[in-house]
């Protein structure tokens, strides 16, 4: 009897565990966005009169509530191990980071790793699926200013034109450096088989870990926010489209691979109530100046499929070994562990739940005197 005790005991206390965690973020959601909401409403005014100011503002605030995503895997022991180029001597430049895609989990381990590199998260646009437009943090991505896109071959075309639109209007008016997109379009799970099928018919290489990346949003994006073109090929000084607020445009494509320990992905589901035991997730970066890469479609589509095909050879190597492979010229890749400062954590937690008591006290008190 003892054995089923112990499982019974085991099994009890993860359900309970996992519903404290639930009932904290639901908790945390209702204090943190609506202050969020709140505050920003309230600054109004300041936007009308210093956009800049107002949008620092709202970056710091953003920064805060990813940190609080952040913080949900941090205390159930998730944290990232990263590899590769190091980041954060770019986190001033204007960057697209293209990274590959397996589940949820993947925005929850960038939201995490990406806090210790500077001004990154406040000043950063992702591109994501058109359904996270509709999750409880939706209404503070649109605020921010992050771009929805719609999937299917129906609305690829119309997207575009409105991802241009997007990025001409609201990129360099807010100061955003870093511009995140999954290239891949979806899921690992959900777009592999067609993947593989599309690479079969047009002599493409057949990718198990990624699958093909799709080229419409790549390009658009070095278009509109790259420098001055020169023979096809990105420049480092300048822009076509304006003088005054473009006047550098991308520096660099950040190329992050997100690797699980036994190609098991995480998802937000994980994240929030905590079942996985601890789990150290692996990000590895590799940076390419924006000179070297192409911009026309036939070159930029298979300099993004070499992009691809390096993922997939560097995901086969650590589902392998445990490790990523050395960089060209490294005998052996240094590894670093990627922290997070649990009283700044703390801190930002304590800010949210003060914020909300008092909202919630300053409208009820309103409500109260004119009902």
């Amino acid at each position: 009897m003892a054995p089923h005790l112990d499982t019974a005991r085991k099994l009890f206390w993860i359900l309970m565990k996992s519903l404290i965690r639930f009932i904290f973020m639901f908790v945390n959601n209702c204090v943190a966005i609506p202050s969020y909401c709140l505050y920003l409403i309230v600054l109004q005014p300041l936007r009308l009169v210093d956009a800049p100011t107002y949008w620092h503002i709202e970056g710091v605030m953003f920064r805060w509530l990813l940190a609080m995503v952040a913080s949900w895997g941090w205390c159930a022991g998730y944290t990232v191990t990263e590899w590769g180029d190091d980041v954060r001597p770019m986190s001033e430049d204007e960057a697209m980071v293209i990274v590959n895609h397996q589940s949820t989990g993947d925005v929850c381990t960038l939201m995490m790793c990406l806090q210790d590199k500077g001004t990154v998260v406040r000043k950063m646009l992702w591109l994501m699926d058109h359904v996270f437009k509709y999750t409880n943090f939706g209404v503070v991505s649109l605020i921010h200013g992050d771009f929805f896109i719609r999937q299917g071959k129906a609305y690829r075309e119309m997207q575009l034109v409105y991802l241009k639109d997007h990025l001409d209007k609201y990129y360099y008016s807010r100061d955003r450096k870093w511009i995140v997109l999954f290239p891949e379009g979806g899921f690992l799970r959900k777009r592999r088989e067609t993947s593989q099928s599309f690479a079969k018919k047009n002599d493409l290489p057949s990718l198990t870990h990624v699958t093909l990346p799709r080229l419409g949003a790549t390009q658009i994006i070095l278009k509109t926010l790259g420098p001055q073109q020169e023979n096809g090929i990105l420049g480092t000084e300048g822009s076509p489209h304006s003088q005054s607020n473009k006047a550098k445009g991308l520096k660099w494509v950040i190329d992050v691979t997100i690797a699980y320990p036994n190609a098991r992905p995480m998802d937000i589901q994980t994240w929030i109530f905590g079942y996985r035991d601890p789990t150290v997730t692996h990000v590895h970066y590799r940076t390419y100046p924006i000179k070297d890469v192409p911009v026309e479609k036939e070159a930029l589509t298979d300099w993004l499929y070499q992009r691809f095909v390096e993922k997939e050879k560097l995901l086969a190597h650590f589902y392998k070994t445990g490790v990523f492979p050395p960089l060209e010229g490294q005998k052996e890749l240094v590894s670093r562990n990627m922290t997070l400062d649990n009283t700044w954590l703390f801190l930002v937690q304590t800010l949210a739940y003060a914020s909300g008591y008092m909202w919630y006290s300053i409208l009820h008190h309103i409500y109260c005197r004119f009902f």
